[in-house]
Parts: structure tokens; sequence; C-alpha cells
């Protein structure tokens, strides 16, 4: 049976993937920092294959405490989905550098730190995947109007974090991949975004299950096609 880890799981494309991926009768571990607090996810609980675990991503000991618990199992897909935006005061008058510094912390270091945590167990796939939301926003190939410097060069850093990884994790057969989860309805993309949590999440699936190796190293959208870079 496939085992896929889902971080920042309490709400939004997190805790959407979740559910499509306990409903293609996956083992499923959902993360997120106070599983306590997330009754949307624990209401899932019920499902034999939901396993809920706490984790915050900018804690090097949560991370390590989470590979230690997870010695031995093997893990076929991670997602690196937690994220923040990086608060209101992104622009040229009124940038926030401690908000900056914890944008890339969250967006950009903790998707490395836990990708190489969970490597040993990635290795244990047939077909292991490393999957990390990223953004069109951070694409230096198109035009998206100003603003939003932090969350902007966070996710532009991570798509590149990404793409050296899977550039050195090709020859152990790891696929990595950054991915535009599209605009969303979530509480980050507000309530005029284009799809659904559940649209972008079922496209989500449906990429993560199709790629291979070809298509390692490059970077996608929720719907299936290459994004620029």
């Amino acid at each position: 049976m496939n085992t896929i880890l889902i971080s920042g799981a309490s709400r939004g494309i997190g805790l959407e993937l979740t559910r499509h991926f306990l409903n293609l009768d996956w083992q499923v571990i959902a993360t997120c920092r106070n599983p306590e607090l997330a009754l949307p996810l624990q209401s899932l609980s019920s499902n034999p294959g939901l396993r809920i675990m706490p984790l915050e991503v900018t804690s090097a000991e949560s991370i390590r405490h989470l590979a230690q618990t997870l010695q031995g199992q093997p893990l076929d897909v991670l997602v690196n989905n937690a994220g923040v935006m990086g608060g209101d005061q992104q622009g040229l008058a009124n940038m926030d550098p401690t908000a900056w510094l914890h944008t890339f912390a969250v967006n950009t270091i903790a998707p490395f730190q836990l990708s190489t945590a969970l490597l040993p167990n990635l290795l244990q796939a047939e077909l292991p995947r490393i999957i990390t939301i990223s953004s069109q926003m951070g694409a230096f190939g198109l035009e998206m109007g100003s603003g939003s410097y932090a969350y902007r060069s966070s996710k532009s850093a991570v798509s590149k974090v990404m793409q050296v990884m899977a550039q050195e994790l090709r020859d152990q057969g790891v696929v990595v991949c950054p991915v535009h989860p599209g605009w969303v309805r979530t509480d980050m993309g507000g309530p005029n975004a284009q799809i659904s949590p559940a649209e972008s999440a079922a496209g989500l699936a449906a990429l993560i299950n199709k790629l291979t190796l070809a298509e390692s190293g490059r970077f996608w959208t929720w719907d299936g096609r290459e994004h620029v870079w």
C-alpha cells in the first residue's frame, strides 16, 4: 500500500490532499503544528489509513523527532505543503524583515530540511517522490505585478532548491518537483481565487501519480502542464 506524508495538513490544500489520498486507499501521514486543534483534520481520523502527527516545520527538533518516529517506515511521496504568505508588510516602503526571514524559514528552508530528514524513508519506496508546493508568483518568466516580496522570493528560492535536489537525487531514483497548485480559494488565496481546494488536490494527486524520473527537476502546474521557471 502506498504511503504519503503531507505537511500543513490542517486546512486548505493539505487537508484536501489528505482527504483525496484517503479516498484512493493510500496510507496518509498528515502533519500539522497542533493536531488537537485541527478539527477538520480530526474529523477524518475514523479512517484507518490516516495517521495524524505533530510537526512544526521551522523546528529542527520537531523534524528530527518526526524522522525518528517514522524510522523504518517506507514513504512513497512527501508533499511539502506547509507555507505562509509572509504578512501584510511586503512592499518597498513597509517591508518587515523579520517576517521575511520567517517566510523563508517556512517556505524555503523547511522543505529542504524535511526532505533530507525523510530521505531514508523515501529510499525504501519503489518510486519515491518529493513534491513541493511552490507558486507561479516566484517564476522569473512571468510578469506577476508588484509587491509580495517575501512570498515571491521564498517561492523562487524553493523552486531552485528542488531543481538542484532533483539533480542530486536522480541517481538514487528520487523524483523531485516544485508544483504550482493554482490560485486556490484558501485562507491564503482568498475567496475570489479561481479553483477550489478539492479541484487543486485532485489535479495534484493525478500529477503525483504519473510523475517519473523523466519529469524530475521540472516545474509543473496542478493540472499537469509544465510551468515556465
